[in-house]
């Protein structure tokens, strides 16, 4: 009997960063309770148990000190909100994909668009969709139900309906759904949450129960991506649904000659290998004399299938072609050799061209073989990531300076590829400034320091911000070495506050006083100037005790006072707006930032009892000079002296011709 293993069969990311999570916490002596089942599998759920993990249906079981896990499936909001009041520690293990569902649900019932969700409104991962909510929203288990129940639900023809399914959802009833959602509603968003690794085990399932003359899905009786599985290879073959290798006997391989063997994504590697070495007994078991031979060989592909779980064979292969999507490789044996591009570097922005060329050699880790297809599947990526991570446990050792590029954005900072190793770095520590945008540094080369490293699970968390701190400490030096008073420099403006702004001059900050940006008054630094401005300031100020640094900005041709001096002298008729009134007389604007007074009995020929009886606000009045004291900054002006005589003076213009 010949038998092979899906590529993709067991735990998925998921559910293994949430197995993980719980093992972690029981190690560090933690009090661990986990809200449900941390993962649809009894033989896993009993190891964790005996290790002190504890099932609690509702957040207040959890007792008082302890830590509450929240399962890979997720939580509603207002669940969280209960655990958050609880005098428990809370450790999140809602995967990634989940989470992200929650969110677009939240954001697209604020829009006001009406929620479907394809899936079981049972599972608690539904039921945590659900919980996001935040406006109407309907679930449908099928593209049937969803032809039964869509009239019931009386959606207005114009509404936006968004679309998410549960990350679990079977491929081929997503399909099916969608072309009847398209034809129903005319405004329809569809957001493809199934995960990736669901999507992409239900295909290899398909495919090899086409081949094969029966098919074992191994998992828990609860999983709904197991029961997933089932049905898919139910269709193409007989197919055995099995917790684990007990559940297997030798009635149900009867007449079986190749078996296919499948997994979801919460059975655990152990539970497939026991399965293969049920298998192997069977086989055995079922020879007559004369097929001992074929019993070496089931022994020789059982070797081969547990090795496909945890492959580690190294080997030196040539270039030889190169498509958009992989690398052909030959490695001096009968199989063709091919190389992924997800598999050739951890950079998924990356070319094929720009990496390798015909000719080239490498050395690979075989991945997986096929010897139905004649094929191998190799990997440089986590051969590089091999040799890469003891450089990075090095690296984080001595602070060593890494550089890298940012290859994602990814909720909460950026991974950075170094050494063909990921390398996670927090927005807290990815940029200079915690306002700083992280979407800047994507495909940019970086500079970090390994600050933490988890030897156990080959994840490695990084500063850029520690690197910039460094740099901006030497260029600080730097400019303290040969600052003074005077000196001027070119800077960028990187914050505005209420009462300056605050200026970027390379390494170090000063700050423009608000009453330095301009000679005229103003409300706000954003008047003259905004964050990004380039500018050219000097050094008013030194405080070297402190660090402070105060800058000028103004420049003294453009004080208003030197332009009065220059263009302005006394006896010079000039235009004036009014701009206050008081008692004694009227202040009139001469140029932005001078106002001169007239004097009551200089605004009219006349008496008068009160300026308003012949000026108004805003008003604009020809006015000669008649005083200026440049100590005091006063300006005084007379209406009166033009009126008695129009030709004794010129105005400002006919003064400078």
């Amino acid at each position: 009997m010949k038998i092979e293993v899906a590529r993709s069969a067991g735990f998925c990311f998921g559910v293994n960063r949430a197995v993980t999570m719980v093992e972690d916490l029981l190690k560090q002596g933690k009090r661990v309770c986990t809200l449900g089942p941390i993962i649809h599998n009894p033989q896993t759920l009993a190891r964790l148990q005996s290790l002190g993990a504890v099932i609690v249906k509702e957040p207040e079981e959890a007792p008082p000190g302890s830590t509450l896990v929240i399962r890979s499936h997720g939580v509603p909001r207002d669940v969280r909100e209960r655990i958050d009041r609880l005098p428990v520690e809370c450790a999140d293990a809602t995967c990634p994909f989940v989470a992200k569902i929650h969110r677009i649900v939240a954001e697209e019932g604020h829009k006001g668009n009406l929620v479907l969700i394809a899936g079981n409104p049972d599972h608690p991962e539904v039921q945590g969709i659900l919980g996001h909510c935040t406006g109407p929203a309907f679930v449908f288990r099928s593209a049937a139900e969803l032809l039964e129940t869509a009239p019931k639900w009386n959606i207005p023809q114009k509404s936006v309906i968004s679309v998410v399914a549960q990350t679990t959802f079977s491929v081929a009833e997503w399909r099916n759904c969608l072309k009847i959602l398209k034809k129903v509603y005319t405004n329809v968003k569809i957001f493809d949450t199934i995960c990736n690794a669901t999507a992409s085990r239900q295909t290899e399932a398909e495919a090899l129960a086409c081949s094969c003359d029966a098919m074992i899905v191994l998992g828990g009786r609860q999983s709904s991506n197991t029961a997933k599985l089932y049905e898919v290879c139910q269709q193409h073959t007989r197919t055995i649904f099995a917790q684990s290798a007990a559940e297997i006997s030798r009635k149900d391989l009867a007449g079986v000659h190749y078996l296919g063997i499948t997994a979801g994504a919460s059975t655990p590697a152990s539970i497939i290998k026991e399965v293969l070495v049920t298998m192997a007994e069977i086989n055995k078991g079922a020879q007559g004399p004369e097929t001992a031979d074929s019993g070496d060989n089931f022994a020789e592909m059982l070797e081969e299938s547990l090795k496909s779980l945890n492959t580690d064979e190294k080997v030196h292969g040539v270039v030889v072609g190169i498509t958009p999507t992989e690398v052909l490789v030959d490695v001096g044996r009968k199989q063709s050799g091919f190389v992924p591009l997800s598999e050739l570097t951890a950079d998924p922005n990356a070319k094929i061209e720009d990496l390798v060329k015909i000719g080239d050699e490498m050395d690979l880790l075989i991945m997986r073989t096929n010897d139905q297809e004649g094929t191998i599947m190799l990997s440089k990526r986590r051969l590089d990531a091999a040799k890469g991570w003891d450089e990075i446990v090095a690296a984080e050792e001595n602070q060593e300076v890494l550089t890298g590029v940012v290859v994602e954005i990814v909720k909460g900072g950026v991974i950075a590829v170094t050494k063909g190793v990921r390398v996670f770095i927090p927005a807290s520590q990815a940029t200079a400034s915690r306002n700083d945008p992280l979407d800047a540094l994507l495909k940019k080369e970086v500079k970090f320091r390994i600050i933490e490293v988890n030897r156990n699970r080959r994840r490695a968390v990084g500063s850029i911000r520690s690197v910039l701190r460094d740099e901006r400490k030497k260029q600080a030096e730097k400019f303290w070495e040969t600052a003074e008073v005077g000196k001027e420099y070119d800077g960028v403006v990187k914050s505005l506050t209420s009462y300056g702004a605050f200026v970027d001059l390379g390494g170090i900050d000063g700050m423009i006083h608000i009453s330095e940006l301009s000679w005229t008054r103003i409300k706000h630094p954003s008047e003259v100037v905004n964050i990004g401005d380039k500018v050219h300031v000097h050094i008013k100020n030194l405080d070297h005790e402190k660090g402070k640094i105060s800058l000028g900005y103004k420049r003294p041709e453009d004080n208003p006072w030197e332009i009065l001096k220059r263009d302005y002298p006394v006896g010079t008729v000039v235009e004036a707006t009014i701009v206050g009134m008081t008692s004694f007389g009227a202040f009139a604007r001469i140029i932005p930032g001078i106002d001169g007074l007239i004097h009551i009995s200089q605004i009219a020929d006349h008496r008068i009892d009160k300026p308003q009886d012949v000026l108004t606000m805003g008003q604009t009045v020809k006015a000669v000079i008649t005083d200026i004291d440049f100590d005091r900054h006063r300006v005084s002006l007379s209406i009166r002296q033009l009126l008695d005589n129009d030709e004794k003076f010129k105005t400002a213009d006919e003064s400078a011709e």
